[in-house]
């Protein structure tokens, strides 16, 4: 059989192949090559003059004299004789190529390179007792602006850690100058962007992480970042996978595991997540925080504004934990007497297998040395006893009432225009609330197979009973007008997440809500509107809106700043947004024996005498801003209460 025949290889190809390998090999050998050429030509254009003798007769002078040549043209004019002057003439236009052009292309590459290199954070950072938050998404800017605008918070935070200074290392797939940019056009960043060090990678590699030095950490936060539907790697799954990699490197160094605040979408993660990372580590659910908050507001319409004042940055109240060291030994009713401007809404009582939460306790209770009080106020100093204040009278508060549930979700319609992975989360949690359960319509251009599959694998093949799909593009109006959006009780309008960006998910679902408007405009009942956002910007654009409005990534950014700087604050918030227990929600001024012109400390005492804390006002009228929300007013404050308008109280449901 014959063989196929080779065909030889050419000297020159050869030679541009080995050159090629070296080329490629970096700076330092492209400097080798272009210096080995540098030699040749000085070595050939000497030879070339030395039959001409005279000051040639010394072929190293020769050499020296064609390499002077070669590296500066200013040597062109003092030659003489024209063989001289052709071969001086050679040398000065192959300098320009090889010498002046090559070299400086592969430094200014080289340079450029190492710029880019530097840019993109890739050397380790050597600092202690910083704030690591791994992943960059529509939740990090509002993140970074939560934990540098905690004054209060961060200030005990660093004295916890025996450090003057906060640093913030973030961890990009991609870090650039463009998010740096970012950082100083945030509004609550800005010129502190100084503090926030950029490094590259991801959190799912080891190496990454040793990047931004998480052992050191005095905090490890880790949000949840996008995700395609369907898609075999999850965020849940890049978070499990990070919190492995910080152990097991802390295993190898035989270091201590640094504090983590983990967000996962799916809470059935959380065991998985406990078992992955024996450290200290908290636990927010993404999907199942916004959904418990979706379904209290459908339950008490108007509670988003509640929401939006104590979960996301800005003027309004925060709830704040203090520790029971410096009030052990005083009642809550006496801790409340010296601190006028704050509104005491229980403590946390420490046992083995957490704490026991006591929101809305009798006033009578004594603060121990171990527990924490759970506070209302506008800034973390009002939390402190301020001796120049006057201080207040008394409340008597007795033990809880478990009051009577208001109107609940048995038989009300509700209408979901969208679909996203959140879904599944948002059905269970309705199915939470008992036996009683909602008739549920959800609209969406996704197919009915798909959205059914999604169900039945969060529900373990036991969907929830009381729901129908329509398949139909709410962006239609035809279509939307089909369905009859003012017969329902509530409608939900939610972000998607199989657009590309958060801000293209915003845009269709405010343009779905303003459409929405127009038709709800001929109908001679309103249902009540929730609308959710994913991108924190847009919240200015949709001015006068009548909608209740949720931005996800704003809320969940404020939970991990803050938990991150008060580990207890989990439990309050769980407590707080869960079915049973402790519950916000508004009640008529009709039920209580109020006077007719009542303050606010008033207020407190009458609702106080049900074993009720009374949080503030929900207008029936806006003011000027479009608020309809009075939290924590001044004490001496008269309320003036119109008959449509609510209290605010905290109780036990």
């Amino acid at each position: 059989m014959k063989k196929n025949a080779m065909l030889p290889f050419r000297v020159v190809d050869r030679v541009k192949f080995f050159v090629e390998r070296q080329l490629v090999k970096g700076a330092g050998f492209q400097l080798v090559v272009v210096g080995a050429f540098i030699g040749l030509i000085s070595l050939i254009g000497g030879l070339l003059v030395v039959p001409q003798g005279g000051e040639f007769d010394d072929p190293g002078s020769a050499v020296w004299w064609a390499f002077l040549r070669l590296t500066d043209p200013g040597y062109l004019g003092d030659d003489v004789g024209t063989w001289q002057r052709f071969v001086s003439t050679l040398l000065t236009i192959s300098g320009y190529v090889v010498f002046m052009g090559t070299l400086v292309a592969i430094l200014t590459r080289w340079l450029i390179a190492k710029m880019a290199d530097l840019e993109r954070g890739l050397t380790p950072v050597t600092l202690k007792n910083h704030v690591v938050v791994l992943g960059w998404s529509s939740q990090t800017l509002p993140l970074l602006s939560e934990l540098l605008g905690s004054s209060g918070r961060m200030r005990r935070f660093l004295e916890k850690h025996d450090t003057q200074r906060l640093n913030l290392v973030v961890l990009s797939e991609e870090a650039s100058a463009a998010q740096v940019h970012e950082l100083r056009m945030e509004p609550g960043i800005g010129r502190r962007a100084r503090q926030v060090i950029l490094r590259s990678g991801l959190a799912i590699q080891p190496d990454a992480l040793h990047r931004v030095a998480c052992l050191d950490a005095a905090a490890v936060i880790v949000p949840s970042t996008a995700y395609e539907a369907g898609s075999l790697i999850s965020s849940d799954v890049e978070t499990v996978k990070a919190l492995l990699s910080i152990a097991a490197q802390a295993r190898q160094h035989r270091a201590p595991l640094p504090y983590v605040v983990a967000e996962i979408q799916d809470v059935r993660k959380l065991p998985v997540v406990e078992r992955a990372y024996p450290g200290a580590v908290e636990v927010v659910a993404g999907n199942a925080t916004i959904s418990r908050l979706m379904v209290q507001t459908v339950l008490h319409p108007g509670l988003s504004e509640v929401y939006n004042e104590l979960l996301t940055a800005g003027e309004g109240n925060e709830i704040y934990v203090r520790g029971g060291e410096t009030f052990a030994g005083l009642t809550l009713e006496e801790i409340a007497t010296q601190r006028p401007e704050v509104i005491i809404l229980g403590l946390l009582r420490h046992e083995k297998a957490g704490w026991d939460i006591c929101l809305a306790a009798a006033s009578g209770t004594l603060v121990e040395s171990d527990d924490r009080v759970v506070m209302m106020a506008r800034d973390y100093s009002e939390t402190e006893a301020d001796p120049k204040a006057q201080t207040l009278s008394p409340i008597k508060r007795g033990e809880a009432n478990c009051a009577v549930r208001g109107e609940g979700l048995e038989g009300r319609r509700i209408l979901l225009l969208g679909w996203n992975h959140r879904v599944p989360s948002l059905m269970a949690e309705f199915a939470s609330y008992g036996p009683g359960q909602p008739v549920l319509d959800i609209v969406s251009a996704v197919p009915t197979s798909m959205r059914e599959h999604a169900l039945s694998r969060y529900a373990a093949g036991q969907p929830p009973e009381g729901y129908s799909h329509i398949e139909a593009d709410y962006m239609v109006e035809d279509e939307l007008r089909r369905i009859n959006p003012a017969s329902y009780d509530t409608i939900i309008l939610l972000s998607s997440d199989r657009l590309a960006s958060g801000e293209e998910a915003d845009a269709r679902t405010m343009v779905g809500y303003l459409q929405l408007e127009d038709i709800l405009a001929e109908a001679t009942s309103r249902p009540q509107l929730i609308m959710e956002l994913s991108d924190p910007d847009n919240r200015q654009l949709l001015y006068g809106h009548q909608s209740e409005m949720l931005i996800s990534p704003m809320i969940l950014s404020h939970i991990l700043a803050q938990v991150a700087l008060r580990r207890e604050l989990r439990a309050v918030l769980d407590e707080l947004f869960t079915v049973g227990g402790a519950e916000i929600r508004f009640r008529n001024p009709g039920d209580y024996p109020l006077p007719a012109s009542a303050d606010f400390h008033m207020l407190e005492k009458v609702l106080a005498a049900e074993g009720e804390v009374a949080l503030g006002v929900f207008r029936a009228t806006a003011d000027a801003r479009g608020r309809h929300l009075l939290m924590n007013p001044p004490r001496r404050q008269y309320l003036e209460l119109q008959p449509a308008d609510r209290l605010v109280v905290l109780g036990q449901s």
